[in-house]
């Protein structure tokens, strides 16, 4: 069968079961290769000692049973009255006297019986065909005993035709030891792979207990708390943390050469931009107001490039930080811009709730999505941060105009301004061109967050953030869809 014919016709659940081996952890694979071996080779074991012994107590039973058969014939001699076999000795065990006993001999001439051990009674033993030597069988005795019997022909002194002895003992007792010595065999084969199997697991943590700390320096390297790996450790994982280190150290180089760049780019194009603002004062206002909204798109794309410059370097080093104290700032100078415009503002932020954002990141989120709150609301804001499943969740809802969905779509389209007012949220409104929520939306994106734009229990547009606790929960927000995100 070629292998192409074989991968078609073998069952779904052998691919199944190769496709979760390939995806199990090392130390579990480890483990159930350990356990394959012992069960194949511990039977194997087991089987050939069993049958190396029971051939060692074979043998020895029937060196027994030819020492008996020597005894038998040593005391055998002819009546020199009645020219009659007899036996002048007893063999020394009284099983051979006790009817049935499962031991017994017998002595023929020329077919014809003349002797027997009393333990036979009127049961006579099978004689085999002849043949030269000292010969054993396995027979049937009385009362269908298994016997093991030894025979041999002998000739004595003064008689013409040989005699034929034989002597056969039962096979319970050899049968019975090797039942005993297999019984004791199974259970120290099953108590040593169990020990095995212990001592091979307890070897293989031990053994991959180098890699579970790598791996735990890695998560703490991916989750911002640390730095480097740590290098303490076996010769051949040390030169692997070394170059991850060097790597990690390269990156982070790259990364904060590229802000640094992207900074000193924004600020070299700011100054240019107001000077060109000024000038452009001097023209008349027909010519002003087209200069000035080309100044104002180059001001908000220097912004919005420097924003994902400045989150692509957070997301990849920055540690877990309190949304609390990341926005206090913010929160504190827009209650005091809702206060004088009239506005009720009510914040309820969990001080326990925590993401892996840089705070300059969040307080630039937090406070575009609340200035936007602030100019739409007519009376009243909602702000509230709380910890979910795997993250966190700021809304913000407001008691304004709202949008519709196709508006909350156009929204998040690059050229929209949160602060659009006229004909509403989207490209052509009187605030002129922008980025708007499209910066905030990148943000997610970089953060592995998201961003949901819905109507308020307020009335106006409700602006609903997730944001992952750590890079592996955003992984699982993505593997499970849009994250739960619940009142």
């Amino acid at each position: 069968m070629k292998i192409d014919d074989w991968k078609r016709w073998r069952p779904r659940w052998t691919t199944r079961i190769a496709e979760r081996l390939r995806r199990a952890p090392l130390g579990a694979r480890l483990l159930v290769a350990s356990l394959v071996l012992v069960i194949v080779l511990l039977p194997l074991a087991g089987v050939g000692l069993s049958y190396n012994f029971r051939q060692s107590a074979t043998a020895s039973f029937d060196s027994r049973l030819e020492s008996l058969l020597n005894a038998l014939l040593a005391g055998m001699q002819v009546d020199n009255v009645g020219q009659h076999l007899q036996l002048n000795r007893s063999l020394g065990d009284a099983r051979f006297d006790r009817v049935y006993s499962g031991w017994y001999w017998q002595v023929t001439d020329g077919g014809d019986l003349t002797l027997t051990s009393r333990s036979l009674w009127d049961q006579r033993l099978p004689i085999p065909d002849h043949r030269s030597g000292i010969n054993v069988f396995e027979v049937d005795g009385p009362r269908n005993d298994d016997l093991r019997m030894i025979e041999r022909d002998l000739r004595l002194p003064g008689q013409n035709a040989a005699i034929h002895v034989a002597l056969a003992g039962s096979t319970t007792e050899l049968n019975h030891e090797v039942e005993r010595f297999e019984r004791l065999l199974i259970l120290s084969l099953a108590s040593f792979g169990v020990l095995l199997l212990a001592g091979l697991a307890l070897q293989m943590r031990w053994g991959l207990a180098p890699l579970r700390r790598m791996s735990a320096n890695l998560r703490a390297v991916e989750e911002g708390e640390i730095e480097r790996l740590d290098t303490q450790l076996p010769v051949e994982l040390k030169e692997l943390a070394l170059a991850m280190n060097g790597v990690l150290e390269r990156d982070r180089r790259l990364i904060e050469r590229g802000r640094a760049a992207a900074g000193n780019l924004a600020h070299a194009l700011k100054t240019p931009v107001s000077v060109l603002k000024t000038l452009s004062e001097r023209f008349p206002e027909a010519q002003r107001q087209p200069i000035n909204t080309e100044l104002i798109r180059i001001d908000d794309a220097v912004r919005h490039h420097l924003a994902r410059a400045s989150a692509a370097g957070g997301v990849a080093f920055s540690g877990r930080v309190s949304i609390g104290d990341a926005i206090a700032p913010v929160v504190q100078g827009l209650a005091r811009l809702a206060e004088r415009r009239g506005i009720q503002f009510d914040a309820d932020i969990d001080p326990k709730a925590a993401a892996r954002i840089d705070p300059q990141d969040i307080q630039e989120l937090t406070g575009n999505l609340l200035e936007n709150a602030l100019r739409w609301a007519s009376g009243r804001v909602l702000f509230r941060v709380s910890r979910v499943p795997q993250g966190v969740r700021l809304r913000i809802e407001d008691d304004g105009p709202g949008m519709t969905r196709a508006q909350s779509e156009s929204a998040l389209a690059r050229g929209v301004r949160l602060d659009a007012r006229g004909s509403g949220p989207g490209p052509g409104g009187s605030g002129g061109s922008g980025l708007g929520l499209a910066i905030v939306e990148d943000l997610m994106v970089l953060y592995g967050g998201t961003l949901r734009l819905e109507r308020a229990a307020l009335g106006g547009l409700a602006a609903d953030v997730w944001l992952p606790a750590s890079p592996v929960s955003a992984q699982a927000g993505e593997a499970a869809g849009q994250p739960p995100v619940s009142d």
